[in-house]
């Protein structure tokens, strides 16, 4: 009976976003008993949650990438050249339809994301290398398009992505629950989801069953730049305005929300809603050292620990496996 109970346990321990779940309801209880005047309130629930949203829109198509093999460097400038390009725009144009901004930031970010498709899979360049060197692009045109200064865009009726609410729940956080839903029934129910894991396992496997690998990773790249788009969207509607230093760092967040929610390194594994809950739980980290009063220098290096922690239990589990 009891090895049958440690059977089980195992089973459930071995589901990365079980640990996961576990770790946020333990950090809450200890949050609610130490701060019951202002953690355990709506008002900052929403909060964390909505601080969560960015990292896990981000973290969606990072971990489609991560999946298939690959990695994304390029992602926070992505965010800040999507955005800095419409909010240019507007401004040189004297204010334009809204909806011509909507589609400057989804082109940018999605022609960003075919670059970045085209270089590794096309070109045979290593993922890092491809996206470090669209990092530092980014960046660049990032700066020259603003000359170094946040540029100024009102409100119209795409703010509503980043900044409103409904009741009290801000619209960033349907937009998580939507993007999160939609993804999981693409990896999980569609022929070209499920052959994202193939690749990621084995390409050169996937590639004789008569899988086309290299449309399987333009498109996992593409997916990427789309939702760097988003993220872009949801910031510049927050902020009303547009800046080259908006989304710098992203790609170490949206890195850690995909290793944290169950995606392994090493590509081939991990459940794509897992994203959703390791970005929660990296907000709710955030959120714990500011109710906790703790410098906010050590959120990085917290962080940075959690990570090799999860790469290190997810290395272990795997040569475990492979015995």
């Amino acid at each position: 009976m009891e090895k049958t109970q440690d059977s089980k346990l195992k089973s459930i321990l071995k589901h990365q976003e079980i640990i996961v779940v576990l770790l946020i309801i333990l950090i809450s209880i200890f949050l609610t008993f130490r701060r019951p005047d202002s953690f355990p309130t709506v008002l900052n629930i929403f909060n964390v949650l909505k601080q969560a949203s960015q990292y896990g829109v981000l973290a969606i198509g990072m971990g489609l990438v991560i999946i298939s093999g690959g990695i994304d460097l390029s992602v926070g400038a992505t965010i800040a050249t999507s955005i800095c390009l419409a909010a240019y725009v507007n401004q040189k144009l004297g204010g334009i339809n809204p909806l011509i901004v909507l589609i400057i930031i989804f082109v940018t970010g999605g022609v960003i994301g075919i670059i970045n498709g085209f270089l590794v899979a096309k070109m045979g360049l290593p993922p890092f290398i491809a996206t470090m060197g669209m990092l530092s692009v980014g960046n660049g045109v990032a700066l020259l398009l603003s000359n170094g200064t946040p540029i100024k865009y009102g409100e119209s009726w795409i703010s509503v992505i980043g900044g409103s609410y409904i009741g009290p729940v801000p619209v960033q956080v349907i937009v998580l629950v939507v993007m999160t839903f939609i993804a999981w029934l693409f990896t999980k129910y569609t022929v070209t989801g499920r052959n994202i894991y193939a690749v990621g396992n084995n390409p050169r496997a996937a590639q004789l069953t008569g899988i086309n690998t290299e449309r399987i990773q333009m498109l996992v790249y593409t997916i990427c730049g789309l939702m760097c788009g988003l993220v872009g969207l949801m910031m510049m509607g927050q902020l009303k305005q547009a800046g080259p230093s908006y989304g710098s760092g992203y790609e170490l967040d949206a890195i850690a929300a995909s290793v944290i929610g169950g995606i392994s390194m090493a590509g081939g594994e991990g459940n794509i809603y897992g994203v959703a809950l390791g970005a929660i739980l990296m907000a709710l980290l955030k959120n714990l050292f500011v109710q906790i009063a703790v410098p906010g220098y050590w959120q990085t290096v917290v962080l940075g620990l959690v990570i090799i922690a999860s790469v290190a239990i997810d290395s272990v589990r795997k040569k475990r496996e492979a015995r």
